[in-house]
């Protein structure tokens, strides 16, 4: 796997080196050694996926609190996405700054995020799928997000945000 740094502090782009011949290919989508030898302490403790019809969903910036905090490691399965971290974390340099890839299932690519650091995403297919681990269980009353559109953040996403879920339009704005 190839790790490439981003602007948010610990936020990391992962390449696979897939094998390929004419089965088709193989390739590691994660392994705690390899992790490690980037500086990437993550342990999984539950794997989630999300299915969107549309292009244009676009999901998040979602993140839990204390004492839930958590880590991600977010892959596309099926069709692709624009995968963005957010950093909320106060005592960050990187605070405020946000980064966005494009994952797809061809590419294989996957985003890792610390703890502290939200996450959103949006469809550039019909049809498409993103899996994602995380080092904390997913916890209710810890649960927490930031607006997709929040002025403060300046996100910019590819597409209109054409189907968007009432939570995610309802996060407060930022005030600073």
């Amino acid at each position: 796997m190839r790790f490439t740094e981003t602007d948010i502090v610990g936020a990391k782009v992962i390449d696979p080196n897939p094998h390929e011949d004419d089965r088709g290919r193989f390739m590691r989508a994660w392994c705690a050694r390899e992790f490690a030898e980037h500086g990437i302490d993550f342990a999984p403790v539950q794997a989630n996926m999300g299915f969107s019809v549309r292009m244009g969903t676009t999901r998040g910036m979602h993140f839990q609190t204390e004492p839930a905090l958590e880590a991600k490691l977010v892959r596309c399965t099926r069709g692709a996405i624009f995968d963005v971290v957010l950093d909320l974390r106060p005592a960050s340099p990187s605070y405020g700054k946000w980064h966005g890839t494009e994952l797809t299932a061809e590419n294989g690519r996957m985003l890792y995020l610390p703890e502290g650091c939200a996450h959103g995403y949006q469809t550039l297919q019909e049809a498409t799928e993103m899996h994602y681990m995380t080092s904390a269980y997913y916890t209710p009353s810890a649960a927490r997000g930031a607006r997709f559109d929040d002025p403060v953040f300046r996100i910019q996403w590819p597409l209109d945000a054409t189907v968007v879920s009432e939570q995610d339009r309802n996060w407060p704005l930022v005030v600073r």
